[in-house]
């Protein structure tokens, strides 16, 4: 007589719905740790929203470097809003259970919007670049229909790319759980759950990660290189100071990116960090970057700066 319990090691073919734990070894405290994820998408929302509205206001701005930091914001509020909703539902709601089909569209956007924000963060190491190297020529080789051309490239190049992805998923059929040890999908961390052969799909994540993120980093640590070349040899050091001032913002915001990004990508991969340090890690890494692009360059620019001023201080006169 066979026994109707389920044995531990049973499979999954074809499951609908997948359980996002949140922070394994840290569920007791998951309520409490929601609330500084939070406020750190407050801040990113607010930032990037009051940058979409400043840049296309003020004339000032309608510059290469600037309509790159638009798209950037509002890149940032895309992956702030693919995140946070489900992540503080799983925290405070103890809503864990997600359609599979949800999951794989969330790893898309995630993905997807992360690889844009780095091609972004590329756009605008060219166009410092182009500003410093070969200044005279900045108007007439960053044209507005080239700039249009560069985040359109940025963007298909993240959607053709991240989309193979869960396509590859898809074709997985067995699973030996559906239980996801992280707070959002993560593409590595769906594909762990597989019973069937993933050697195509890890041989893919990694292809796509370094033919972006990978590309990426190179093509700006190259870019910056010249950089710093072309400003220790100018001859006035007040002229180097200005050059190396209008860099320090994007240097910022490109070394907090990127050096999160590939700690996150390795430690799944060859890593032995322990599970909740590297999604609490990896969290960070996509939340921290949006919340902290629009202070950064609000701080070095002067232009912003007032603007946020006056919006702060038209809502504080019309509360009195």
């Amino acid at each position: 007589m066979m026994s109707s319990v389920k044995p531990k090691n049973m499979s999954y073919l074809n499951p609908r719905t997948v359980v996002l734990i949140g922070i394994p070894g840290l569920e007791h405290v998951q309520f409490w740790i929601g609330f500084p994820f939070f406020v750190v998408c407050l801040v990113a929302l607010l930032g990037n929203t009051i940058l979409l509205i400043i840049i296309p206001a003020e004339r000032s701005l309608h510059q290469p470097m600037y309509i790159f930091l638009a798209v950037l914001a509002a890149t940032d509020i895309g992956l702030c809003a693919a995140i946070a909703p489900k992540m503080l539902a799983i925290f405070w709601f103890r809503a864990y259970s997600m359609s599979f089909d949800a999951c794989l569209a969330q790893l898309f956007f995630i993905h997807t919007l992360q690889c844009m924000e780095s091609g972004i963060l590329l756009a605008m190491a060219f166009d410092r670049y182009i500003a410093i190297c070969d200044p005279l020529r900045h108007a007439s080789i960053l044209t507005p229909s080239i700039l249009g051309r560069m985040i359109v490239v940025v963007v298909i190049r993240a959607i053709v790319l991240v989309g193979l992805l869960p396509i590859l998923i898809k074709r997985l059929h067995l699973f030996h759980s559906i239980q996801i040890a992280h707070s959002y999908c993560e593409h590595m961390a769906v594909v762990k759950l597989a019973a069937d052969d993933v050697r195509v799909n890890k041989i893919c994540g990694l292809f796509v990660g370094f033919s972006i993120l990978g590309f990426d980093m190179i093509v700006v640590l190259i870019s910056y290189a010249l950089i710093f070349q072309a400003v220790f040899h100018l001859q006035q050091k007040e002229a180097r100071i200005k050059a190396f001032n209008t860099c320090t913002a994007h240097i910022f915001v490109f070394l907090e990116f990127y050096i999160l990004a590939f700690f996150s990508f390795f430690s799944h991969r060859f890593g032995h960090v322990v599970p909740s340090t590297h999604i609490l890690l990896s969290t960070i890494y996509l939340l921290l970057p949006p919340a902290l692009n629009p202070i950064v360059y609000g701080i070095k620019n002067m232009v912003i700066r007032k603007r946020v001023a006056q919006i702060f201080l038209l809502n504080h006169g019309c509360w009195h």
